[in-house]
């Protein structure tokens, strides 16, 4: 049976859902807060008894227990001042999470290093491909790595010559690529397997960690431009081409388990199962969250026979009589009449947002390459770079030593 700190904390955590997705509005000496799990909304007000503040509500849980509900919570929390020219300014205070402050700042000082010290470690899994006769190759394991390494310096591929041939100094790679070959290395389709692969192995040292994870897609913008002439209007237009990345991530590190990189226009919801079938072949997936653009009835089934709870909402006009299946309705009466507890569990894919803001933040949102090849293979790069700078995280916040597979890809 909870108790009264238990029941406490959760009406507390309740109330930071609520201020964080519902509009409070203040009506004279009133607040109107709206249900979370109905349409209707209860009245909080605020009086003063012998000097000292008193709280009211119309929910029955106040009338019941006559102390402070997730209601009143939620105004403690978005507070509404008025000005002395009788406007009202809303302050909605910001919830915080703790930080090991430590562990972050010893992290970051030596993220670079330990960067390099690590995709050197999952580098030297890479298969070398066989050569018959030519000219010898400059090892595949160099040419990623340095492609890597391009790509986390945010620099043009003559600039990062400079990091290129350190390394080879520092004794990381054997030869230092130039940029005309990392050039042509980028822009082989073939590479494209090889560096898919480094993502999801780079991911795996993560498998301890991780059972939740939220699915979604976002936008790369090129430097290839489309032009047309527009009739309407009697003049050309212009806009940038753009690739779209459908990813699976890991709630807790931000860590990247699956990615695939399309043209712009490549839909997301029959994305979900392919990168929910490579995340499990790593980790086991207990829930997975993600928005209205992934519902679908195969792609419910898909989440439930890899013994995982789908948190998708349901879209508007969507009913349980769609499909008619016992899951379906289910997982419709779960939405509609529990919608607090659904939303606690859903609240976890914005962090697959904040994956693709770390990753864009950190190396750049547009792409470099003019190719096509080149420029997918300068995402999955992207990616790949993030998941690297995640396990440095985790080395020093969650006590991981990473180890890799012996053997990463093959590539003709």
């Amino acid at each position: 049976m909870m108790n009264v700190e238990q029941g406490q904390a959760m009406r507390a955590e309740r109330a930071r859902e609520i201020a964080k997705v519902k509009r409070i509005v203040k009506r004279g000496p009133a607040w109107i807060v709206p249900s979370s799990s109905h349409s209707g909304s209860y009245v909080v007000t605020t009086s003063v008894v012998h000097g000292m503040p008193t709280w009211d509500c119309s929910c029955p849980d106040f009338a019941e227990r006559g102390q402070p509900c997730k209601h009143v919570i939620a105004v403690e929390i978005v507070r509404h001042h008025e000005m002395p020219d009788g406007s009202v300014v809303t302050e909605t205070l910001k919830v915080t999470y703790s930080q090991d402050w430590p562990a972050y700042n010893a992290a970051q000082v030596v993220e670079k290093e330990r960067f390099e010290l690590l995709l050197r470690d999952l580098c030297a899994g890479i298969a070398q491909p066989a050569q018959a006769m030519g000219r010898k190759r400059l090892p595949l394991s160099d040419m990623v790595f340095s492609a890597a390494q391009k790509v986390y310096s945010t620099h043009s591929g003559r600039r990062a010559q400079t990091d290129v041939r350190a390394s080879k100094d520092k004794g990381l790679i054997e030869a230092a690529p130039s940029y005309n070959s990392l050039f042509r290395f980028m822009e082989q389709p073939s590479v494209t397997p090889l560096l898919k692969s480094l993502v999801e192995a780079s991911a795996a040292p993560l498998a301890s960690v991780e059972v939740d994870f939220a699915v979604d897609s976002s936008g790369f913008a090129t430097k290839t431009y489309k032009r047309w002439f527009d009739h309407k209007w009697g003049k050309e237009r212009a806009e940038a081409a753009w690739l779209k990345a459908h990813l699976t991530c890991g709630v807790k590190t931000n860590v990247v388990t699956a990615i695939h990189v399309g043209p712009e226009a490549s839909p997301d919801c029959p994305e979900l199962p392919g990168l929910l079938d490579t995340t499990a072949k790593r980790f086991r997936i207990a829930e997975v969250s993600a928005d209205k653009a992934y519902l679908s009835h195969a792609n419910v089934a898909k989440i439930t026979a890899l013994g995982a709870t789908p948190f998708i909402p349901f879209k508007e006009g969507t009913g349980e009589s769609a499909g008619g299946s016992k899951l379906w309705k289910s997982l419709f009466h779960f939405f509609m009449w529990n919608r607090e507890k659904f939303l606690r569990h859903y609240h976890k894919r914005s962090n697959v947002e904040t994956t693709f803001h770390m990753i864009k933040s950190k190396f750049g949102a547009s792409i470099r390459s003019k190719s096509y090849d080149a420029q997918v293979n300068e995402v999955y790069l992207k990616a790949l770079c993030h998941n690297v700078v995640v396990l440095n995280s985790a080395v020093h916040e969650l006590g991981i030593e990473p180890q890799f597979a012996a053997e990463i890809g093959r590539v003709a």
